[in-house]
């Protein structure tokens, strides 16, 4: 896979089967471990309050954790738009937490940026989201967790580095 162009359509095409089956797991048709399986053996997954997560089998673990308690409770993720640049990936989705009285949704906007290992794989991703304006939302939501809600770690790993084998896609390619 050396045309750009193509590494670009396919990254895309991989993208969109993730977000499809994001979508599924917030209708409760599958589990959030089906994500890790658009990430290589040893993709690296950033959470912006667990932090760094290495593996596919660490970030399956990950999804399992972090989202206990969340899906369900009117939590949900819609997709606003990608980009590609080569092997790079960028999405804005939106974080809804559930809707106020008046009918309008509590929205947090979120950005991704991942890198398109190829063979329908990605070998990192970096969520961005504002967690003050989270908190302040769950706050004004008086949101309550469940008790499946597990609480992020005190001092996540914050690197941002890519996975050994697969730093050379940072380069301008």
């Amino acid at each position: 896979m050396t045309n750009r162009n193509d590494i670009e359509r396919e990254a895309r095409k991989t993208y969109q089967q993730f977000v499809a089956t994001r979508d599924e797991i917030d209708e409760g048709k599958c589990g959030w471990e089906a994500l890790a399986d658009f990430f290589t053996e040893d993709a690296v997954y950033i959470d912006p309050a667990w932090g760094r997560q290495e593996t596919r089998e660490g970030i399956r673990n990950f999804f399992l954790q972090s989202m206990a308690g969340l899906t369900g409770y009117g939590w949900f993720t819609p997709e606003r738009w990608i980009m590609t640049d080569g092997h790079r990936l960028v999405s804005q989705w939106d974080q809804v937490l559930g809707v106020k009285e008046d009918g309008k949704q509590w929205i947090v906007p979120g950005l991704s940026i991942l890198y398109y290992a190829g063979d329908g794989l990605f070998c990192y991703s970096h969520d961005y989201l504002n967690m003050t304006y989270i908190g302040e939302t769950l706050k004004a939501m008086a949101w309550q967790p469940p008790a499946e809600f597990n609480m992020p770690p005190a001092k996540p790993d914050w690197s941002t580095d890519l996975p050994q084998a697969w730093r050379h896609l940072a380069e301008n390619n």
